[in-house]
């Protein structure tokens, strides 16, 4: 007889994380990817004359990042891991000031230097060593940091940052236990791979490959089905039948494919909020930020059309890029919003004005070319008591998971917590098992 056949459908982190674990207990593991390559959401592209990929939505890890280090321990890559300390600067009255130290916060001048200071010192101390996170999700970012940073912390600081992720309509809405999360587990310090990520994703698919797990590329899970024990996937048109499956896509997509769900369960699918992502990725002649600025947080009520400028090229040696300086500039939108239907040129002519106020020198001439990516499905929007809407990663349909950046909360979305849930799906698919042979 066969092994126990699993299907996972996804080779981001999380799904190719999920099958590292069971290959390791002698399952038959397929993993389907819609795409032409593995990496998901961390997925690249790298022109001819490149040494390394760039990511399609800018990326990096954290020091932190306890569960991709130990990724990578477990793949033997650790030579391959980078880390660096680059600048993030916050704006102020028309200047970029550094914003990832102590000193730097302490040297900002958007908060003055008396009872304000302390308070946003005071705060950010108590957010990072508590662990109660639990009461923070019953109110909101917006209450919570008005009534303990005080007005013109939260104005200054928090406020637009939390706009800029979550647009108008949800600003107000988003829970405390979201902040937490990102004070608590972020470091200054960050990470990358010696080629980028889309080289790691590579170096995982090819590791998992070598341990016999089957990775079909653009291949597109229709529908999943079970009945009789068994679970069925469409897959281009054709079927084939598996004993469990665990899909690792969006929440709608999850939805889509699934129509076999409970009402319930399905309902809860559909009702989860999140947000899409528009990044235009730009290749300049000259470097961008004089000072050589990684991350520039931008606030939009000071008239910047977007959410951040990532100069990637101040974070990755740009000689790895034929000597092209790589931008991004990236914002969440709803996805009815008009970036989702403007052209890459479009979207070059509205967004230039904002290079002139980072560097009075740019001018258009120094653009060699651009690429516009997009995603619908980028950012989770946490409501308040937003605990009881997770939902679970067994789902009702017998031998069917579901694992999902919707899922890693009170955690932010990132490739970190996909590996950590893909750990814990990994584990409820091998109990599943339990009292069955292997065979």
């Amino acid at each position: 007889m066969d092994s126990k056949k699993i299907a996972i459908v996804g080779a981001g982190f999380g799904g190719m994380t999920a099958a590292l674990d069971l290959a390791k207990e002698g399952y038959d593991i397929t993993i389907f990817e819609g795409t032409g390559g593995p990496g998901g959401l961390a997925a690249g592209f790298k022109e001819p004359e490149w040494e390394w990929s760039v990511e399609n939505f800018y990326h990096h890890w954290f020091t932190s990042d306890a569960y991709m280090f130990r990724l990578f321990a477990e793949l033997g890559v650790e030579d391959k891991v980078l880390v660096r300390h680059p600048t993030t600067v916050m704006y102020y009255k028309g200047k970029f000031y550094p914003f990832d130290s102590i000193l730097s916060a302490l040297l900002y001048p958007g908060l003055g230097f008396g009872l304000n200071k302390i308070r946003f010192g005071l705060v950010g101390v108590y957010l990072r060593l508590t662990r109660r996170w639990q009461p923070m999700e019953k109110t909101t970012v917006d209450a919570w940091m008005r009534k303990w940073a005080g007005e013109k912390v939260y104005r200054e600081m928090w406020e637009p940052m939390v706009i800029g992720k979550f647009t108008e309509k949800f600003a107000k809405v988003v829970n405390m236990a979201w902040m937490w999360a990102r004070f608590h587990v972020r470091s200054t310090k960050l990470v990358t791979y010696e080629g980028g990520f889309q080289a790691f994703a590579n170096d995982f698919g090819h590791i998992l490959q070598n341990k016999g797990v089957s990775i079909r590329y653009n291949a597109v899970v229709e529908k999943v089905s079970s009945a009789n024990g068994k679970v069925t996937l469409k897959v281009n048109g054709r079927t084939e039948e598996f004993d469990r499956v665990l899909v690792t896509l969006s929440p709608a997509q999850m939805a889509k494919m699934t129509p076999q769900l409970p009402q319930e369960y399905l309902q809860g699918l559909l009702d989860l909020q999140s947000l899409g992502a528009v990044v235009l990725v730009v290749s300049l002649k000259h470097q961008l930020s004089k000072e050589g600025y990684y991350w520039f947080n931008l606030p939009k009520a000071a008239g910047f059309p977007f959410l951040a400028l990532v100069e990637h090229t101040n974070f990755q040696p740009v000689e790895k890029f034929g000597g092209e300086h790589i931008l991004y500039c990236g914002d969440y939108l709803a996805t009815d919003h008009e970036y989702f239907s403007m052209s890459a040129d479009e979207l070059l002519a509205k967004f230039m004005p904002s290079f002139s106020r980072i560097n009075p020198e740019f001018k258009p001439e120094w653009v060699n070319r651009v690429w516009l990516k997009k995603s619908y499905y980028a950012q989770p929007v946490p409501l308040v008591n937003h605990s009881k809407n997770i939902p679970e990663i067994k789902t009702p349909l017998p031998g069917v998971y579901f694992a999902s950046m919707s899922q890693v909360y009170p955690y932010d979305r990132g490739t970190n917590f996909a590996v950590e849930i893909a750990h814990r799906a990994s584990a409820l698919v091998k109990e599943s098992f339990a009292g069955e042979s292997l065979k």
